[in-house]
Protein backbone atom coordinates (compact mmCIF):
# COMPACT_ATOMS: atom_id res chain seq x y z
CA UNK A 1 0.00 0.00 0.00
CA UNK A 2 0.90 3.53 -0.86
CA UNK A 3 2.48 5.69 2.56
CA UNK A 4 0.51 8.21 3.61
CA UNK A 5 3.26 10.90 2.41
CA UNK A 6 3.73 9.12 -0.99
CA UNK A 7 -0.09 9.95 -1.72
CA UNK A 8 -0.99 13.18 -3.32
CA UNK A 9 -4.62 12.15 -4.82
CA UNK A 10 -6.83 13.24 -2.08
CA UNK A 11 -5.20 16.33 -1.46
CA UNK A 12 -7.42 18.11 -3.41
CA UNK A 13 -10.58 19.50 -3.27
CA UNK A 14 -14.48 17.64 -3.37
CA UNK A 15 -15.66 19.30 -6.61
CA UNK A 16 -12.50 18.39 -8.65
CA UNK A 17 -13.89 15.39 -8.57
CA UNK A 18 -18.10 16.14 -8.96
CA UNK A 19 -16.98 18.17 -12.05
CA UNK A 20 -14.92 15.73 -13.74
CA UNK A 21 -17.77 13.62 -13.37
CA UNK A 22 -19.91 15.93 -15.06
CA UNK A 23 -17.28 16.90 -17.81
CA UNK A 24 -17.11 12.83 -18.55
CA UNK A 25 -21.22 12.74 -18.75
CA UNK A 26 -21.40 15.31 -21.08
CA UNK A 27 -18.78 14.28 -23.07
CA UNK A 28 -16.30 17.26 -22.76
CA UNK A 29 -13.72 15.57 -20.41
CA UNK A 30 -11.49 14.51 -23.13
CA UNK A 31 -10.90 18.10 -25.04
CA UNK A 32 -7.87 19.30 -25.15
CA UNK A 33 -7.12 22.08 -22.79
CA UNK A 34 -4.65 24.46 -21.59
CA UNK A 35 -4.51 25.62 -18.00
CA UNK A 36 -2.57 28.78 -16.57
CA UNK A 37 -1.11 29.14 -12.99
CA UNK A 38 -0.36 32.63 -11.79
CA UNK A 39 -0.81 35.50 -9.69
CA UNK A 40 -2.84 38.69 -10.58
CA UNK A 41 -1.10 40.66 -8.09
CA UNK A 42 1.95 40.75 -5.91
CA UNK A 43 1.54 40.47 -1.90
CA UNK A 44 0.13 44.41 -0.56
CA UNK A 45 3.71 46.11 -1.42
CA UNK A 46 5.82 43.62 -2.28
CA UNK A 47 8.23 44.62 -5.61
CA UNK A 48 8.33 40.83 -7.11
CA UNK A 49 8.02 36.98 -6.06
CA UNK A 50 10.30 34.01 -6.12
CA UNK A 51 8.80 30.64 -8.02
CA UNK A 52 9.18 27.97 -4.61
CA UNK A 53 7.49 24.29 -4.97
CA UNK A 54 7.44 23.40 -8.53
CA UNK A 55 10.12 20.16 -7.85
CA UNK A 56 7.78 19.30 -5.16
CA UNK A 57 4.50 19.41 -7.26
CA UNK A 58 6.34 17.78 -9.71
CA UNK A 59 7.09 14.73 -7.72
CA UNK A 60 3.87 14.87 -6.14
CA UNK A 61 2.29 14.60 -9.64
CA UNK A 62 4.38 11.75 -10.52
CA UNK A 63 2.30 10.26 -7.17
CA UNK A 64 -0.97 11.43 -8.46
CA UNK A 65 -2.72 7.75 -8.49
CA UNK A 66 -5.64 6.47 -6.82
CA UNK A 67 -5.25 3.21 -5.15
CA UNK A 68 -7.93 0.94 -3.73
CA UNK A 69 -7.85 2.95 -0.60
CA UNK A 70 -8.70 6.10 -2.26
CA UNK A 71 -11.13 4.40 -4.49
CA UNK A 72 -13.09 2.96 -1.90
CA UNK A 73 -13.35 6.02 0.13
CA UNK A 74 -14.92 7.53 -3.05
CA UNK A 75 -17.49 4.95 -3.24
CA UNK A 76 -18.35 4.60 0.20
CA UNK A 77 -19.01 8.39 0.69
CA UNK A 78 -20.44 8.16 -2.66
CA UNK A 79 -18.53 11.61 -3.97
CA UNK A 80 -18.39 9.98 -7.81
CA UNK A 81 -20.30 7.68 -9.63
CA UNK A 82 -18.76 4.55 -11.01
CA UNK A 83 -18.09 5.44 -14.57
CA UNK A 84 -15.64 8.47 -12.40
CA UNK A 85 -14.86 5.97 -10.42
CA UNK A 86 -13.54 3.77 -13.22
CA UNK A 87 -11.41 6.61 -14.91
CA UNK A 88 -9.86 7.57 -11.65
CA UNK A 89 -8.69 3.86 -11.44
CA UNK A 90 -6.66 4.05 -14.24
CA UNK A 91 -5.56 7.88 -13.67
CA UNK A 92 -2.11 8.74 -14.08
CA UNK A 93 -1.01 12.03 -15.97
CA UNK A 94 -0.16 12.03 -19.07
CA UNK A 95 -0.04 15.44 -20.49
CA UNK A 96 2.53 18.49 -20.68
CA UNK A 97 3.75 20.78 -18.03
CA UNK A 98 5.80 23.87 -18.86
CA UNK A 99 6.76 26.91 -16.63
CA UNK A 100 8.84 28.96 -14.66
CA UNK A 101 11.99 27.17 -13.59
CA UNK A 102 12.07 27.11 -9.05
CA UNK A 103 13.97 30.19 -7.89
CA UNK A 104 12.95 32.48 -10.79
CA UNK A 105 11.05 35.78 -9.92
CA UNK A 106 7.95 36.87 -11.21
CA UNK A 107 5.56 39.29 -11.19
CA UNK A 108 1.85 40.15 -11.71
CA UNK A 109 -0.09 37.85 -14.16
CA UNK A 110 3.69 35.83 -14.89
CA UNK A 111 2.39 32.84 -16.85
CA UNK A 112 4.29 30.65 -13.90
CA UNK A 113 2.96 27.04 -14.77
CA UNK A 114 1.36 25.92 -18.15
CA UNK A 115 -0.65 22.39 -18.32
CA UNK A 116 -1.45 21.01 -21.23
CA UNK A 117 -3.72 18.24 -21.53
CA UNK A 118 -7.04 16.98 -21.44
CA UNK A 119 -10.00 19.00 -19.30
CA UNK A 120 -9.82 15.96 -17.28
CA UNK A 121 -6.56 15.31 -16.22
CA UNK A 122 -5.46 18.96 -15.79
CA UNK A 123 -8.87 19.71 -13.93
CA UNK A 124 -8.33 16.92 -10.90
CA UNK A 125 -4.73 18.88 -10.72
CA UNK A 126 -6.14 22.30 -9.64
CA UNK A 127 -6.36 22.53 -5.87
CA UNK A 128 -3.16 20.25 -5.53
CA UNK A 129 -0.52 22.75 -8.04
CA UNK A 130 -2.16 25.92 -5.85
CA UNK A 131 -1.31 24.39 -2.56
CA UNK A 132 1.75 23.18 -3.63
CA UNK A 133 2.59 26.61 -5.84
CA UNK A 134 0.88 29.24 -2.72
CA UNK A 135 2.90 28.14 0.20
CA UNK A 136 5.95 27.11 -1.59
CA UNK A 137 5.83 30.28 -3.21
CA UNK A 138 5.02 32.81 -0.64
CA UNK A 139 7.81 31.24 1.73
CA UNK A 140 10.56 32.02 -1.12
CA UNK A 141 9.16 35.18 -1.69
CA UNK A 142 9.41 36.10 2.41
CA UNK A 143 12.88 34.45 2.66
CA UNK A 144 14.53 35.81 -0.59
CA UNK A 145 13.41 39.79 1.26
CA UNK A 146 15.17 38.04 4.60
CA UNK A 147 18.50 37.23 2.86
CA UNK A 148 18.57 40.49 0.85
CA UNK A 149 18.11 42.09 4.29
CA UNK A 150 21.38 40.05 5.53
CA UNK A 151 23.38 41.37 3.16
CA UNK A 152 25.33 38.04 2.91
CA UNK A 153 25.17 37.57 6.58
CA UNK A 154 24.05 33.40 7.00
CA UNK A 155 20.39 32.72 7.71
CA UNK A 156 19.18 29.64 8.90
CA UNK A 157 15.23 28.06 9.00
CA UNK A 158 14.12 27.28 12.19
CA UNK A 159 10.78 27.29 11.66
CA UNK A 160 9.95 23.74 12.08
CA UNK A 161 7.22 24.02 15.51
CA UNK A 162 5.70 27.09 14.19
CA UNK A 163 3.83 25.21 11.36
CA UNK A 164 2.51 22.08 10.22
CA UNK A 165 4.74 18.78 10.15
CA UNK A 166 4.51 19.22 6.09
CA UNK A 167 4.69 22.51 5.57
CA UNK A 168 8.06 22.66 8.14
CA UNK A 169 10.08 20.16 5.41
CA UNK A 170 8.31 22.46 2.71
CA UNK A 171 9.39 25.55 3.86
CA UNK A 172 12.97 24.68 5.18
CA UNK A 173 13.30 23.25 1.21
CA UNK A 174 12.17 26.46 -0.24
CA UNK A 175 13.91 28.67 2.20
CA UNK A 176 17.31 27.08 1.24
CA UNK A 177 16.56 27.81 -2.56
CA UNK A 178 16.86 32.13 -1.56
CA UNK A 179 19.79 31.20 -0.29
CA UNK A 180 19.10 29.91 3.57
CA UNK A 181 23.03 28.50 4.29
CA UNK A 182 20.87 25.70 6.23
CA UNK A 183 17.55 24.39 8.71
CA UNK A 184 17.03 22.70 11.87
CA UNK A 185 14.62 20.43 10.12
CA UNK A 186 16.02 17.04 9.73
CA UNK A 187 13.44 16.01 7.07
CA UNK A 188 14.07 17.95 4.61
CA UNK A 189 17.71 16.83 5.07
CA UNK A 190 16.72 13.42 4.58
CA UNK A 191 14.84 14.22 1.28
CA UNK A 192 16.35 17.26 -0.33
CA UNK A 193 20.10 16.90 1.04
CA UNK A 194 19.76 20.31 2.94
CA UNK A 195 22.02 21.08 5.62
CA UNK A 196 20.94 20.41 8.97
CA UNK A 197 22.11 22.88 12.02
CA UNK A 198 20.98 22.48 16.27
CA UNK A 199 22.62 22.52 19.50
CA UNK A 200 20.37 22.78 22.32
CA UNK A 201 17.44 25.17 23.64
CA UNK A 202 16.94 26.64 27.28
CA UNK A 203 15.54 23.59 28.63
CA UNK A 204 18.65 21.94 28.19
CA UNK A 205 20.16 25.06 30.48
CA UNK A 206 17.49 24.61 32.95
CA UNK A 207 17.76 20.61 33.45
CA UNK A 208 21.19 21.07 35.26
CA UNK A 209 22.11 22.16 38.46
CA UNK A 210 23.88 25.46 36.81
CA UNK A 211 24.55 26.84 33.81
CA UNK A 212 27.86 25.69 34.15
CA UNK A 213 27.43 22.11 34.20
CA UNK A 214 25.21 22.32 31.15
CA UNK A 215 27.47 24.57 29.52
CA UNK A 216 30.51 22.00 30.13
CA UNK A 217 28.19 18.98 29.03
CA UNK A 218 27.42 20.33 25.81
CA UNK A 219 30.63 21.05 25.30
CA UNK A 220 32.13 17.91 26.37
CA UNK A 221 29.58 16.30 23.98
CA UNK A 222 29.48 18.49 20.92
CA UNK A 223 33.38 19.94 20.79
CA UNK A 224 33.96 23.66 21.59
CA UNK A 225 33.06 24.49 18.22
CA UNK A 226 29.33 24.79 19.31
CA UNK A 227 26.74 26.84 19.86
CA UNK A 228 25.89 27.65 23.50
CA UNK A 229 22.64 29.58 24.49
CA UNK A 230 23.23 32.23 26.93
CA UNK A 231 20.32 34.48 27.59
CA UNK A 232 18.95 31.30 29.91
CA UNK A 233 19.86 33.84 32.97
CA UNK A 234 22.01 36.74 32.80
CA UNK A 235 24.08 37.33 29.32
CA UNK A 236 27.13 38.78 30.49
CA UNK A 237 28.05 35.82 33.29
CA UNK A 238 26.96 33.03 30.66
CA UNK A 239 29.49 34.26 28.40
CA UNK A 240 32.13 34.52 31.12
CA UNK A 241 31.64 31.04 31.55
CA UNK A 242 31.35 29.76 28.18
CA UNK A 243 34.86 31.86 27.96
CA UNK A 244 36.33 30.20 30.29
CA UNK A 245 35.14 26.78 29.87
CA UNK A 246 35.43 27.08 25.92
CA UNK A 247 38.29 29.40 25.73
CA UNK A 248 38.86 30.85 22.55
CA UNK A 249 38.13 28.27 20.40
CA UNK A 250 34.15 28.43 21.32
CA UNK A 251 32.34 28.59 18.32
CA UNK A 252 29.27 30.44 18.96
CA UNK A 253 26.99 32.32 21.52
CA UNK A 254 22.87 32.88 20.42
CA UNK A 255 20.85 35.72 21.73
CA UNK A 256 17.48 34.97 21.68
CA UNK A 257 15.64 37.44 23.93
CA UNK A 258 15.69 41.16 24.50
CA UNK A 259 17.24 44.29 22.93
CA UNK A 260 19.20 42.16 20.11
CA UNK A 261 21.17 45.12 18.61
CA UNK A 262 22.72 46.29 22.44
CA UNK A 263 22.86 42.83 23.56
CA UNK A 264 25.09 42.03 20.15
CA UNK A 265 26.89 44.68 20.71
CA UNK A 266 28.01 44.52 24.38
CA UNK A 267 28.56 40.62 24.19
CA UNK A 268 30.90 41.01 20.68
CA UNK A 269 32.90 44.05 23.35
CA UNK A 270 33.13 41.03 25.89
CA UNK A 271 34.11 38.49 23.73
CA UNK A 272 36.83 40.28 22.29
CA UNK A 273 38.09 41.71 25.49
CA UNK A 274 38.50 38.07 26.89
CA UNK A 275 40.26 37.29 23.71
CA UNK A 276 37.47 35.43 21.60
CA UNK A 277 37.70 37.62 18.42
CA UNK A 278 36.78 34.61 16.50
CA UNK A 279 33.37 33.73 18.74
CA UNK A 280 30.42 34.43 16.35
CA UNK A 281 27.27 35.59 17.59
CA UNK A 282 23.98 34.10 16.32
CA UNK A 283 21.04 35.76 16.95
CA UNK A 284 17.10 34.69 17.15
CA UNK A 285 13.79 35.31 18.63
CA UNK A 286 11.08 36.20 16.21
CA UNK A 287 13.23 38.03 13.63
CA UNK A 288 11.74 38.99 10.47
CA UNK A 289 13.25 40.73 7.67
CA UNK A 290 12.31 44.65 9.55
CA UNK A 291 13.99 43.03 12.15
CA UNK A 292 17.12 41.69 10.08
CA UNK A 293 18.06 44.58 8.62
CA UNK A 294 17.75 47.04 11.72
CA UNK A 295 20.78 44.47 12.78
CA UNK A 296 22.69 45.41 9.76
CA UNK A 297 25.21 47.35 11.57
CA UNK A 298 25.50 45.40 15.11
CA UNK A 299 28.03 42.79 15.71
CA UNK A 300 25.73 39.94 14.40
CA UNK A 301 27.18 36.89 12.75
CA UNK A 302 24.36 34.77 11.58
CA UNK A 303 20.20 34.63 12.23
CA UNK A 304 18.30 32.07 13.05
CA UNK A 305 14.11 32.83 11.23
CA UNK A 306 11.32 30.98 12.39
CA UNK A 307 7.92 31.96 12.82
CA UNK A 308 7.78 35.21 10.08
CA UNK A 309 9.78 32.78 7.50
CA UNK A 310 7.15 29.77 7.31
CA UNK A 311 3.96 32.53 7.32
CA UNK A 312 5.63 34.54 4.70
CA UNK A 313 6.12 37.34 6.99
CA UNK A 314 2.48 38.62 6.67
CA UNK A 315 1.97 37.29 3.21
CA UNK A 316 1.29 32.96 3.58
CA UNK A 317 -0.12 32.59 0.38
CA UNK A 318 1.19 33.99 -3.27
CA UNK A 319 -2.36 34.29 -4.09
CA UNK A 320 -1.97 32.27 -7.37
CA UNK A 321 -4.91 31.31 -9.47
CA UNK A 322 -5.39 28.31 -12.11
CA UNK A 323 -7.82 28.65 -14.79
CA UNK A 324 -8.47 27.07 -18.28
CA UNK A 325 -7.53 29.77 -20.90
CA UNK A 326 -7.71 27.28 -23.96
CA UNK A 327 -9.38 24.56 -25.14
CA UNK A 328 -10.20 22.96 -28.27
CA UNK A 329 -13.31 23.61 -30.15
CA UNK A 330 -15.89 21.80 -31.63
CA UNK A 331 -14.13 21.58 -34.72
CA UNK A 332 -10.62 20.93 -32.88
CA UNK A 333 -9.22 24.34 -32.95
CA UNK A 334 -8.72 25.66 -30.07
CA UNK A 335 -10.15 28.85 -28.87
CA UNK A 336 -9.00 31.52 -26.27
CA UNK A 337 -11.39 31.46 -22.82
CA UNK A 338 -11.58 33.62 -19.84
CA UNK A 339 -13.33 34.51 -16.84
CA UNK A 340 -14.50 37.94 -17.18
CA UNK A 341 -16.10 39.44 -13.96
CA UNK A 342 -15.11 42.23 -12.26
CA UNK A 343 -11.67 42.01 -10.14
CA UNK A 344 -11.12 38.72 -11.52
CA UNK A 345 -10.35 39.19 -15.31
CA UNK A 346 -8.27 36.33 -16.92
CA UNK A 347 -6.31 36.87 -20.42
CA UNK A 348 -7.55 33.85 -22.86
CA UNK A 349 -4.92 31.95 -24.37
CA UNK A 350 -1.48 29.72 -24.03
CA UNK A 351 1.19 31.90 -22.97
CA UNK A 352 5.02 32.21 -23.71
CA UNK A 353 7.24 34.28 -21.73
CA UNK A 354 10.23 36.10 -21.73
CA UNK A 355 12.52 38.43 -19.71
CA UNK A 356 13.27 41.78 -21.45
CA UNK A 357 17.03 43.30 -20.48
CA UNK A 358 18.95 46.26 -21.66
CA UNK A 359 21.54 45.63 -23.36
CA UNK A 360 23.52 46.02 -19.83
CA UNK A 361 21.92 42.86 -18.92
CA UNK A 362 18.95 44.39 -16.46
CA UNK A 363 15.73 43.49 -16.84
CA UNK A 364 12.98 46.12 -17.80
CA UNK A 365 9.60 44.00 -17.82
CA UNK A 366 8.10 40.68 -18.61
CA UNK A 367 6.54 40.07 -21.54
CA UNK A 368 4.16 37.79 -22.14
CA UNK A 369 2.86 36.25 -25.46
CA UNK A 370 -0.44 35.44 -26.56
CA UNK A 371 -0.40 32.63 -28.55
CA UNK A 372 2.84 33.12 -29.96
CA UNK A 373 6.55 33.29 -28.29
CA UNK A 374 7.35 36.57 -28.21
CA UNK A 375 10.23 38.05 -30.21
CA UNK A 376 13.76 38.32 -28.33
CA UNK A 377 15.52 41.29 -29.40
CA UNK A 378 19.06 39.69 -28.40
CA UNK A 379 19.33 40.77 -24.73
CA UNK A 380 16.52 38.73 -23.71
CA UNK A 381 15.90 35.14 -21.68
CA UNK A 382 13.75 32.98 -22.22
CA UNK A 383 11.67 31.97 -19.33
CA UNK A 384 9.42 28.76 -19.93
CA UNK A 385 11.06 25.31 -19.37
CA UNK A 386 10.09 22.06 -20.01
CA UNK A 387 8.81 19.87 -16.64
CA UNK A 388 6.83 17.08 -18.00
CA UNK A 389 6.48 15.65 -21.64
CA UNK A 390 3.86 13.58 -22.29
CA UNK A 391 3.61 12.19 -18.85
CA UNK A 392 7.25 11.85 -18.73
CA UNK A 393 8.75 13.97 -15.74
CA UNK A 394 12.25 15.63 -17.25
CA UNK A 395 15.43 15.19 -15.37
CA UNK A 396 17.00 17.74 -13.12
CA UNK A 397 14.00 19.66 -11.55
CA UNK A 398 13.26 17.07 -8.18
CA UNK A 399 15.05 16.07 -5.80
CA UNK A 400 18.77 16.95 -4.06
CA UNK A 401 19.35 17.95 -7.73
CA UNK A 402 16.24 20.13 -8.43
CA UNK A 403 17.00 22.41 -4.71
CA UNK A 404 20.75 22.75 -6.09
CA UNK A 405 19.27 23.67 -9.37
CA UNK A 406 17.27 26.29 -7.93
CA UNK A 407 19.00 27.79 -6.28
CA UNK A 408 21.46 29.01 -8.99
CA UNK A 409 18.76 29.56 -10.82
CA UNK A 410 17.74 32.34 -7.91
CA UNK A 411 21.02 33.97 -8.18
CA UNK A 412 20.57 34.34 -11.88
CA UNK A 413 17.34 35.66 -11.57
CA UNK A 414 17.76 38.56 -9.13
CA UNK A 415 21.21 39.44 -10.67
CA UNK A 416 19.40 40.62 -13.48
CA UNK A 417 16.79 43.20 -11.59
CA UNK A 418 16.55 46.29 -11.26
CA UNK A 419 18.84 47.47 -7.64
CA UNK A 420 15.07 48.29 -5.94
CA UNK A 421 14.07 44.54 -5.60
CA UNK A 422 16.15 44.92 -2.87
CA UNK A 423 13.94 47.30 -0.95
CA UNK A 424 11.35 46.70 1.78
CA UNK A 425 9.51 49.65 1.33
CA UNK A 426 6.22 48.88 0.30
CA UNK A 427 6.73 49.77 -3.76
CA UNK A 428 5.24 48.81 -7.36
CA UNK A 429 6.71 45.46 -9.46
CA UNK A 430 10.05 46.18 -9.88
CA UNK A 431 9.11 45.62 -13.43
CA UNK A 432 6.04 45.94 -15.45
CA UNK A 433 4.48 43.00 -17.42
CA UNK A 434 3.51 42.82 -21.25
CA UNK A 435 1.30 41.44 -23.07
CA UNK A 436 2.52 40.79 -26.49
CA UNK A 437 -0.43 39.57 -28.95
CA UNK A 438 0.24 38.34 -32.81
CA UNK A 439 -1.54 41.42 -33.65
CA UNK A 440 1.12 43.59 -31.71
Amino acid sequence: MISINSRTSLLTDHYELTMLQAALHSGAASRPSVFEAFARRLPDGRRYGIVGGTGRLLEGIANFRFSELELGFLEQNQVVNRQTLDFLANFRFSGSIYGYAEGEAYFPNSPILIVESSFAEACILETYILSVLNHDSAIASAASRMTSAASGRPCIEMGSRRTHEEAAVAAARAAVIVGFTATSNLEAGLRYGVKTVGTAAHSFTLLHDSERDAFRAQLESQGRGTTLLVDTYDVVSAVRTAVELAGPELGAVRLDSGDLIAQAHEVRALLDSLGNENTRIVVTSDLDEYAIAALAAAPVDSYGVGTSLVTGSGAPTAGMVYKLVSRAGADGQFVSVAKAAKNKTSVGGRKYALRRRSPQGVAVAEVVGIGHRPQDDGDDRALMHEFMIDGVLQEGWTGAAGVSRAASQYQESIAELPSSWRRLQKGEPVIPTEYESHES
